[in-house]
């Protein structure tokens, strides 16, 4: 490991960075995206709101992705799924801890023991059962559909996230404006780090009331996000991305870093595919080339005011 006294304080060791093709763990990662909404659901009912749903992510741990602690009368508790031993671990300050392990079957079988063990432990709290920011949504307690579970995939896909993790925060801590923390959304199951102008956007209209709802208090305010998620749909498999909302006039225009990156109009927004930074001999740093250069096509576009928000202006390495 790097100091984190230097100026990227990231790793770059290839196992940080394993291969992860989506074809290879779609099944498994369609099952992960149903076990962290049920996870993030129990978050989501019981702590307080935070401004753009910073209250419900799941964030990086050493072993996997964790809730941090919640509270619940007179005691807090913390779950935790765990990649290396492949279970989710719920801990309390009573002290008691329970392990439901992460195996291959019905996403209502899972369901069903998460709430006998929140039960048994004397957490008793009713979730929303439909999952959100997905098409064909199956209530969890009737979905058999998804059942897979690879564990070296799992395990995979935690070292990418706190590979990313990591220099997300390292871009993270370049910005004094208002930032959000880096933080693992189980609605959309990606990774993001999201810095905001300080002014206010328009409004937004979607069709979808539920979407409404999530995306009028994300979209708040003015913002550049970027972040990594697994693939899918338009983009096949794992990327960094980067977008500006609302998008200001010339962004799609603007040369970002590395040459790799390429403007996805169906996406409306920056892509950088996760196998051309494994080729590299310094992933981190070509991430960070990405998030950087990004970032300024949408400030220098966007008129941000950046000498009021950036810690140390960075040179304009590749926006117009």
């Amino acid at each position: 490991m790097n100091d984190h006294r230097t100026t990227t304080a990231v790793s770059d060791a290839s196992a940080c960075w394993p291969a992860l093709p989506l074809e290879a763990w779609k099944d498994t990662r369609d099952t992960l995206h149903m076990l962290t909404q049920i996870v993030g659901k129990v978050r989501l009912e019981l702590t307080p709101k935070v401004n753009h749903w910073w209250n419900v992510t799941l964030h990086v741990s050493a072993r996997g992705l964790t809730t941090g602690m919640i509270p619940y009368g007179d005691r807090v508790f913390e779950m935790e799924f765990d990649f290396i031993e492949h279970k989710l671990a719920i801990r309390s300050s009573k002290p008691q801890t329970r392990a439901i392990a992460l195996k291959p079957r019905p996403v209502a079988d899972f369901y069903r023991e998460f709430t006998s063990v929140l039960h048994e432990l004397g957490i008793d709290v009713s979730i929303w059962k439909m999952p959100v920011e997905v098409a064909d949504a199956i209530p969890f307690d009737q979905d058999t559909v998804h059942r897979a579970y690879d564990p070296e995939y799992a395990r995979r896909f935690w070292r990418v996230l706190a590979s990313v993790d990591e220099v997300f925060k390292v871009f993270r801590s370049r910005f004094i404006g208002k930032s959000s923390p880096s933080q693992f959304f189980w609605g959309s199951f990606d990774h993001a780090v999201t810095r905001f102008s300080g002014r206010k956007a328009p409004p937004r209209n979607e069709a979808d009331p539920v979407l409404r709802r999530i995306m009028a208090e994300a979209y708040s305010h003015e913002v550049i996000s970027a972040g990594w998620w697994p693939g899918g749909g338009e983009v096949k498999d794992a990327a960094f991305y980067c977008y500006a909302a609302p998008q200001p006039v010339g962004f799609e225009k603007q040369t970002v870093l590395p040459q790799s990156a390429f403007y996805h109009f169906g996406l409306g927004e920056f892509v950088l595919m996760y196998d051309e930074v494994r080729k590299v001999k310094s992933p981190s740093e070509m991430v960070l080339d990405f998030l950087e250069s990004t970032y300024q096509a949408g400030a220098i576009t966007g008129k941000w005011d950046r000498a009021a928000l950036e810690r140390e202006p960075q040179p304009a390495a590749g926006a117009a």
